[in-house]
């Protein structure tokens, strides 16, 4: 009885210990997660800002306004 025990509370300690690197690991992954949202959001916050800034700004081409071409007939 008392052997079966100790195999028991054996078993336990190592079931605890890798329940514990676990959740080290998976807190890593969730820090490492958040980091690259906090990122995403703010590379969006930027485009939908530039997006707001000037309706005009995608008919210019390099600062210069876009220039229709004409045609020459020959």
């Amino acid at each position: 009885m008392k052997e079966r025990l100790e195999q028991r509370l054996t078993a336990l300690k190592a079931e605890l210990e890798t329940g514990q690197r676990m959740l080290v690991e998976l807190e890593a992954k969730q820090a490492s997660l958040k980091e690259s949202l906090l990122r995403i959001s703010g590379a969006i916050q930027v485009l939908e800002e530039e997006l707001a800034e000037e309706p005009q700004a995608s008919s210019t081409q390099n600062g210069q306004p876009e220039r229709a071409v004409e045609e020459t007939a020959a």
